[in-house]
């Protein structure tokens, strides 16, 4: 029986969300074989402004919430948490309308003259009602985080994912879509109807855990006004959400400039949009897909740091953070080992494609450092760090905007500029994340152990690389397939054997 709740939660939502990544996967692979390599940079397009409005609605308030929440819980203190969650309810449902109808009025101008596609202004529309519910359902999602029930939440999105997966199927092959403009609409609606199906379902959980807390058993604490209960979530949140926005703002223009840039590097507006498709829209989904264990943990972490802190617990809290930082530069590492060593035959595995080969090991160069910063900055969040994390993200942001302009029109380079800015400002970020973290916890690098991991990388790059050269494709799905968890799997085993015996094993 596993005894350590962070370990238990963070295997459960590793399980469930790797559920969901393996069904966001599939997703992306209907969507390529549906709208094509130019439908998926329309579609890479459009989203950029519904994660904007989103962190404007919304953004920091899962962590804002699970952390108060995992204080109150701590104190069996659950009449202050419902009604945190009841007001914050109210609040963010009128807010959230102010900036709908800000983003529907202005969906005209928005496509014609931000997007520059027309096909887009449809899309725009389907987006305002899942901003409202996705904003609702985050409250939601942080009270379940913040009490430790990480499987409620997970369940649902695998559900919402499923049913989402579906209807986009059923309405593209039932109404026979053929062209990139209703194609890609459908897929918007699809995203529409799963928010609010995925809030009803959150919300009706919700009341009956309300229900089954049975908030008369526990002791009573002194109960906090409403104003001065939103104003604890505020007070986070609202730096978490500017963080967001202004972070997310500066990479909408970046991922806006691009098929731009990319004209100016020669390329016409149509094959410019379908260059980023790949890169965006493939390559990155497959080195992103196992960052799915990284941001489990990141989700269990926040609320685990409150509590440690609020119990002064601060051995517990050193030794997870050096645990969570050392898996996630062993997850990137071994991400980037194999996709480097068989790029072409993961292109055509996903994606049916073989043209997706220097995308991907562009990609993967990467992975360590973008799964290293990922943690980073939940760590900052979990240490209260807003303001430090504000000033990094834009920081970071404005680097990328500053080498995806240069870079992506240099003919020579074009997309490839996106790789490049993916490696340098995420290292940039971790570099300034750690600083901060070490002003408060003890976090040491041991460069054996670097070694060790730079040594192992270069053993499972070998492995996949010449394996998939030398078994023959006669089986290819299978081969790769095991290729992929093979390598995974001695990637990890010959770490720990190689540093078992090792004395200092704080990262």
């Amino acid at each position: 029986m596993i005894k350590d709740k962070f370990l238990k939660n963070s295997i459960v939502l590793t399980l469930t969300n790797s559920t969901t990544g393996v069904l966001r996967f599939v997703f992306s692979i209907i969507l390529s074989r549906e709208l094509g390599a130019e439908g998926m940079g329309l579609f890479s397009l459009i989203m950029p402004i519904y994660d904007l409005f989103a962190c404007l609605i919304c953004g920091g308030m899962v962590t804002s919430i699970s952390k108060q929440t995992s204080e109150f819980h701590s104190k069996k203190d659950m009449r202050n948490i419902h009604r945190t969650i009841k007001v914050t309810l109210f609040f963010d449902s009128l807010w959230s309308l102010i900036i709908i109808a800000f983003l529907f009025l202005n969906s005209n101008y928005i496509s014609l003259k931000i997007i520059k596609d027309s096909r887009s202004l449809q899309s725009i529309w389907y987006i305002c009602p899942a901003l409202l519910f996705v904003a609702l359902s985050s409250i939601i999602k942080g009270y379940f985080y913040g009490t430790y029930d990480v499987k409620t939440p997970a369940i649902i999105d695998i559900f919402e994912k499923s049913l989402r997966i579906a209807a986009v199927v059923f309405v593209i092959e039932f109404f026979s879509l053929k062209g990139i403009e209703s194609t890609v609409t459908a897929v918007y609606m699809a995203l529409a109807c799963g928010e609010i199906l995925s809030f009803i379902l959150l919300y009706i959980t919700y009341k009956y855990r309300k229900i089954k807390d049975n908030i008369n058993k526990f002791p009573t604490h002194a109960s906090e006004s409403n104003s001065q209960l939103l104003f604890n979530i505020l007070i986070m949140s609202i730096p978490l959400s500017i963080n967001g926005f202004l972070s997310t703002g500066i990479s909408t223009v970046s991922t806006l400039i691009l098929p731009r840039r990319l004209v100016l590097a020669g390329f016409d507006h149509g094959t410019a949009l379908a260059i980023i498709g790949k890169f965006s829209g493939m390559a990155l989904t497959i080195i992103y897909f196992p960052l799915v264990v990284v941001m489990s943990m990141a989700i269990v972490l926040i609320p685990e740091i409150s509590e440690n802190i609020a119990n002064k617990d601060y051995y517990t809290l050193e030794k997870r953070l050096n645990g969570v930082l050392r898996i996630s530069l062993l997850l990137g590492l071994s991400t980037m080992a194999i996709c480097i060593g068989m790029p072409k035959d993961l292109g055509n595995l996903f994606y049916g494609r073989t043209d997706l080969a220097t995308y991907i090991v562009f990609a993967a160069l990467s992975a360590p450092f973008t799964y290293l910063s990922a943690t980073s900055f939940s760590i900052l969040n979990g240490l209260g760090k807003q303001g430090v994390l504000l000033k990094n993200s834009i920081i970071m942001s404005i680097e990328e905007l500053i080498l995806l302009y240069i870079l992506t029109s240099i003919p020579s380079v074009n997309i490839l500029g996106y790789g490049i800015s993916l490696m340098v400002t995420s290292l940039t970020a971790y570099i300034m994340n750690l600083k901060e973290i070490r002003k408060k916890c003890n976090i040491q690098m041991n460069f054996k152990e670097v070694f060790i991991y730079l040594l192992v990388t270069m053993i499972i790059f070998l492995f996949t690389n010449i394996f998939s050269i030398i078994i023959p494709d006669l089986y290819f799905k299978t081969k790769i397939i095991s290729l992929i968890f093979i390598g995974f799997g001695l990637y990890f085993a010959l770490t720990t054997i190689l540093t078992k015996n090792m004395v200092n094993r704080d990262f």
